[in-house]
């Protein structure tokens, strides 16, 4: 796929993961990574399906920011697509409760943040 029709395909997906944070943290989604990394010339974009991750220090990050967790809607590879900084333990447990809901499963592997 070409760079720009890539980019194009996952600011759509990003967008659409945006929108879906925003309505359950009043609008404090930020968004994330539209293209994959390959390790090569390959542009892909991120993932269409939406998997969630709740990111703190025992995920292998070191969090300059000591305000809560880090919640990410990521594809089925970890890329990030939206993120919200900041999430307090008591908006972390309403938010599973809320994916689990809307059957959005919940990633296990490394999730990939933008830097």
């Amino acid at each position: 796929m070409q760079y720009f029709q890539a980019l194009k395909v996952g600011q759509k997906r990003v967008q659409a993961s945006r929108e879906y944070l925003n309505k359950l943290t009043n609008n404090k989604a930020m968004p994330a990574l539209a293209l994959r990394d390959t390790k090569s010339n390959v542009w892909e974009p991120v993932g269409e399906e939406n998997h969630y991750a709740i990111v703190d220090e025992s995920s292998g990050f070191v969090l300059t920011d000591t305000s809560g967790y880090i919640v990410s809607l990521c594809d089925k590879a970890g890329f990030s697509k939206a993120i919200v900084q900041g999430v307090s333990k008591e908006l972390r447990d309403h938010l599973i409760e809320e994916f689990e809901k809307d059957k959005i499963p919940k990633f296990n592997g490394k999730v990939i943040l933008p830097v």
